[in-house]
C-alpha cells in the first residue's frame, strides 16, 4: 500500500490553524484523486519525539543497535526504538505533507527535533568512503514533499530568500536525504482579522490542484 505521511506542527486546533486547514484540504483532495494511498498522520505537538542523547549513538548520525542497545536502561532503549520507528515511518512513505506556521523566520522547534530523529546514517543518508559529505538514500523511488507554511504577512518575492529561512532549510534537508521533488504551498497574509485569514486560506487552496497534478506526473513515471 502506498503512503502519504501528513505531519503537522501547530498546537492550535485544525479549525484555528491556517496551515492545518490548508493541509487537511490538500490531503483530502490528494486521496480523492489517488485512493490507493493510505494516510498516516503525525502531530508533532502530540507525539513523543525523543531528544537525542549521546548514549544513543555509536557515531555521528548513527544510532546504536545490538549489544550496545541492550546495555542501555529500559527508558533509553525505548527512546532509541522510538527514533528508529520515526525514521522507518518516514522511509515507508513516498508523499510527505508538512503543515507548519512560520515562527521567527523559521518553524516551531518540534519539527527540528523530528528532523534530527530521521536524518540517520544507513537509513536516510550515508557517508561514502568515510567522508564528511552525506549522500541521500531516499532517491530509491520518486518521493515528493509538500511544505505548507502559514505566515501573517505577505512576503514579497524578492525577500523570500531572507524571510523564508525555515522553509529553505526544510527543502535543503529533504534534498540532502535524496528527495529532490519539493513543492511549496504558502498561506501568506493571514493578517490580524478572521477575514484576512480566510482570504489567505482561500488563495492557498486555489493552488492545491496544480500541485497535485505535478505530483501525478512523477507518480505516473513510477507506476
Amino acid at each position: 500500500m502506498r503512503k502519504l505521511l501528513y505531519i503537522t506542527v501547530n498546537s492550535k486546533p485544525e479549525n484555528l490553524s491556517s496551515c492545518k486547514t490548508v493541509g487537511r484540504a490538500f490531503v483530502n483532495k490528494f486521496i480523492e484523486k489517488y485512493p490507493e494511498f493510505t494516510v498516516e498522520e503525525l502531530d508533532l505537538y502530540k507525539a513523543h519525539i525523543p531528544r537525542l542523547e549521546y548514549q544513543y549513538f555509536v557515531k555521528r548520525n548513527c544510532i546504536i543497535n545490538g549489544d550496545a542497545l541492550k546495555d542501555l536502561d529500559e527508558k533509553d532503549q525505548r527512546e532509541v526504538q522510538k527514533i528508529v520507528d520515526l525514521c522507518n515511518q518516514f522511509i515507508s512513505a513516498e508523499v510527505y505533507v508538512i503543515a507548519s506556521p512560520m515562527w521567527s523566520l523559521s518553524f516551531p522547534s518540534p519539527l527540528k527535533e523530528y528532523i534530527d530523529c530521521i536524518v540517520q546514517e544507513n537509513r536516510t543518508i550515508a557517508f561514502p568512503d568515510g567522508g564528511d559529505k552525506p549522500v541521500g538514500l531516499l532517491n530509491d523511488k520518486p518521493r515528493t514533499v509538500v511544505y505548507i507554511q502559514s505566515s501573517g504577512a505577505h512576503i514579497p518575492f524578492m525577500l523570500r530568500p531572507i524571510m523564508n529561512k525555515g522553509l529553505n532549510y526544510i527543502e535543503d534537508i529533504m534534498k540532502s536525504m535524496g528527495i529532490s521533488s519539493f513543492e511549496r504551498l504558502l498561506v501568506d497574509g493571514t493578517g490580524d482579522t478572521e477575514k484576512e485569514r480566510i482570504d489567505a486560506i482561500n488563495r492557498a487552496m486555489e493552488k492545491i490542484d496544480d500541485i497535485i497534478e505535478r505530483i501525478e506526473v512523477r507518480k505516473a513515471m513510477y507506476v
